[in-house]
């Protein structure tokens, strides 16, 4: 039991290869961004979701929290820096939601016994929106007790999440499409590799 216990959390060659991997590609999807409103636009969320879709729940959530360690410690990797003063950033509940958005997106897809592009897109649109859920509580907890504004929820969902809307269910349809894809080709290359 003890045994099976360690497996578990160890994590392999493999899985310490494709980890740091993905963590790079949220990197750089951060800084591929459009400047909209409070929030950007950034392909950072396609990678976050692709994580949770590719490596599943454990491992596509412990790659985003690498990335997210990586801006707290002061690396300039989020959408308008990094370092430990990020947290107090408005944004910054949409990276916590990245962590918990990949696990959730990878669980679902670990659950199903059929892996289409439609498992994959209701999986990561689940994911996104928590990531949008953690996102606005963020957003409203900082605009309104850290900044001492009289932001509304109602108007933070609508500015931190529904104009966002028609773009993340695009990005979900191509995380979706893509997932499927290299799903089947990381399988496959990983089983030739090791």
């Amino acid at each position: 039991m003890q045994t099976t216990l360690k497996n578990k959390t160890k994590l392999s060659t493999k899985e310490l290869i494709i980890i740091p991997l993905f963590s790079a590609l949220i990197c750089i999807g951060a800084f591929i961004k459009i400047p909209i409103g409070i929030v950007p636009v950034s392909l950072q969320t396609v990678f976050v979701l692709l994580a949770g879709l590719i490596l599943g729940s454990r491992r596509g959530s412990i790659a985003v929290a690498l990335y997210v360690t990586l801006g707290l410690i002061g690396l300039p990797v989020f959408t308008n820096g990094g370092g430990p003063q990020y947290v107090l950033s408005p944004t910054f509940g949409y990276l916590i939601g990245m962590i918990f958005g990949a696990f959730v997106t990878g669980l679902i897809t670990e659950k199903t016994s059929r892996r289409n592009v439609f498992v994959n897109f209701g999986a990561a649109f689940l994911g996104l929106f928590v990531i949008y859920t953690f996102g606005v509580t963020w957003l409203f907890l900082i605009k309104n007790f850290y900044l001492g504004g009289q932001a509304p929820i109602g108007a933070l969902i609508k500015a931190g999440f529904l104009v966002f809307l028609p773009a993340a269910e695009f990005w979900c349809v191509v995380s979706a499409i893509v997932g499927k894809r290299m799903a089947y080709f990381s399988h496959r290359l990983w089983l030739q590799w090791f």
